[in-house]
């Protein structure tokens, strides 16, 4: 669906108003105006009226005016060689950009679109292992901040939204996006989701959900899907729709509230867990060669949870009591120390 605009592809730019922008070209072609002015007005003697044979400052002006703007009249020439000679090297280019600034705009109307098709043409073909977030909502934003503060960068995130105003704000924010429907193949193709690495699912309604991963899962069957859900029913309808991991936000919130009533030690915990860089963190790393064979209660972090070929198990499994070569290890670990607790 080649120029279809609800596909759009938008990349973050440097957002000018159009006032602005006119205001931008005024102010060159005036300095280009001053320029072919006082060129002729420290010279006034080389060049020539026709009407009374003297020039003086405003004649001057009314030259540099009817010059540049290609005009001419020719009442007023230039008669000496140093004259015509500025009017060779200086004031023909400028007349040149004066023109060029007059029509900018028109060219830039007209090559706008070649421009965005363009960038979006290279900004595509460099996309590799990206994370992919689909709906650019309240936890949209949320998973992209704690991405961008888990060391991802902006460049490496392509946001995929239905709403113009959406997209908008995240290029607005410095991120690339899509407009479309996340459901559609060829709205996450823009998005690039066979080179994709990770798929985040943060749209508005759980059925949505659903055939956002359908779709993404049958596009890349390699790529991470998180996809969010609010309510606990839906959980599995996602997973065989191929989400590696379902979150169910309205349930956690509950449990939340919960807890907090119960225990709000408990409740701050799970918090400072939540985010990034407050206090205690969880985070995923590879066995150390000196941790092989070994238990996990023998290393010098804390390790909650070993993934073994896809499966997580607790440090209690008894699967996880020796550790082998290719094992991931869930750890806690306090970032604004360096230090590990125990």
């Amino acid at each position: 669906m080649k120029g279809d605009k609800r596909t759009a592809v938008r990349l973050p730019s440097i957002a000018v108003s159009p006032f602005g922008a006119v205001m931008f070209r005024v102010l060159y072609a005036a300095v280009a105006l001053s320029v072919v002015f006082l060129l002729v007005a420290i010279d006034l003697d080389g060049y020539k009226d026709n009407y009374d044979g003297d020039v003086s400052l405003l004649d001057a002006l009314y030259y540099a005016t009817v010059t540049v703007s290609t005009t001419g009249y020719g009442d007023i020439t230039p008669v000496t060689p140093t004259a015509r000679l500025v009017n060779i090297v200086a004031i023909t280019p400028l007349r040149v950009v004066f023109l060029v600034i007059l029509v900018g705009t028109t060219l830039e109307v007209l090559t706008r679109r070649t421009r965005e098709e363009m960038a979006a043409k290279r900004w595509r073909s460099r996309l590799r292992n990206h994370t992919i977030v689909v709906g650019y909502g309240t936890k949209g934003r949320a998973a992209i901040r704690t991405l961008l503060e888990n060391e991802r960068t902006k460049e490496t995130i392509v946001v995929v939204d239905p709403r113009p105003e959406s997209v908008e704000e995240a290029n607005r924010d410095g991120l690339a996006g899509v407009v479309g429907d996340g459901t559609r193949s060829d709205v996450l193709n823009r998005a690039g989701i066979a080179e994709a690495r990770q798929v985040i699912i943060a749209t508005q309604r759980d059925d949505t959900s659903a055939l956002v991963t359908l779709t993404a899962r049958q596009l890349n069957p390699a790529a991470t899907i998180v996809a969010a859900v609010r309510e606990a029913e839906n959980d599995p309808l996602v997973r065989q729709s191929g989400a590696d991991v379902v979150i169910t936000s309205s349930e956690a919130a509950g449990r939340m509230l919960g807890i907090a009533t119960q225990s709000p030690a408990v409740s701050s915990m799970i918090e400072d867990f939540l985010v990034y860089g407050s206090g205690l963190d969880l985070c995923e790393r590879t066995v150390r060669a000196e941790e092989i064979g070994g238990s996990p209660r023998d290393s010098v972090d804390i390790i909650v949870a070993v993934v073994r070929d896809g499966t997580v198990m607790t440090f209690a499994d008894p699967r996880a009591a020796t550790l082998k070569i290719g094992d991931r290890l869930v750890v806690i670990h306090a970032p604004d120390t360096g230090q590990t607790h125990s």
